[in-house]
């Protein structure tokens, strides 16, 4: 999928189901840290918090507590729209979500504490200079190797690219646009799907699978992968991450 293409995914994800798999019935194993742990051990109650690509505005809201005021922006129109409903419903005071590209930040300079992305793209040098100095950015990514033998299965995905690339490109960037410290760390769990309408439901709400159900063979294909990979404790996958940890 191209820029565009993904746009116009989220822009339909976000209608049917804002950024919401809490009710998906998965076991992982072997996973290194929670994010929104990790946001919550670097903060302060006097913060302010930006949250780029915030898709339904979930983890947000989660957060809002930690903070004195969080703004998270999101590329898909209906993802905002999702999430100013979960705000509207949640009675959150300090939160305000806004229609924007990570590309072009509509923010004071040196205006946050705190700058967030999970699974979504961002602009280094945006993030920089939106943040303070001594402010940290975090960001979790979506590794190559993830959900690799769904990707073989289906041969299509982004499983074609060395596993490590989007992390190096950060890295680099990030170094470059004047971040003093970049810390980096990886995990790779193992993922147990316990019916097989929660690996259907992952695989229609994310680009796991470009087009996934638009192919002639896909169902064919689903039906396989999933009686190959049964087994005692789900049908299993893989999700492997890269957090990295950034200040100014």
């Amino acid at each position: 999928m191209n820029d565009i293409e993904y746009q116009l995914f989220y822009e339909k994800v976000g209608r049917t189901n804002g950024w919401d798999f809490s009710k998906l019935k998965v076991q992982s194993e072997d996973v290194l840290w929670d994010f929104n742990e990790v946001v919550k051990g670097k903060s302060k109650p006097s913060d302010i918090l930006l949250d780029i690509g915030t898709g339904g505005g979930e983890n947000l809201l989660y957060l809002a507590p930690e903070f004195l005021f969080l703004v998270g922006i999101d590329l898909s129109s209906s993802m905002i729209e999702t999430a100013q409903a979960n705000a509207k419903k949640s009675v959150v005071p300090n939160v305000r979500f806004s229609h924007m590209t990570s590309e072009d930040l509509q923010f004071p300079s040196d205006f946050f504490d705190i700058v967030t992305c999970r699974h979504a793209p961002f602009s280094a040098t945006e993030v920089a200079k939106v943040l303070k100095k001594d402010g940290y950015f975090f960001t979790q990514q979506v590794s190559e190797g993830d959900k690799i033998n769904i990707k073989t299965a289906f041969n299509r995905g982004h499983f074609i690219e060395e596993d490590g690339t989007l992390l190096k490109r950060y890295v680099r960037e990030l170094k470059a646009s004047g971040f003093s410290e970049v810390s980096f760390f990886e995990y790779n769990s193992t993922d147990y799907f316990q019916r097989p309408e929660d690996l259907i439901f992952l695989l229609t709400h994310t680009p796991t699978i470009p087009y996934f159900g638009e192919q002639p063979k896909d169902v064919e294909i689903l039906n396989d992968f999933m009686t190959n990979n049964q087994t005692e404790k789900g049908i299993q996958t893989n999700s492997k991450r890269f957090l990295i940890i950034a200040r100014m």
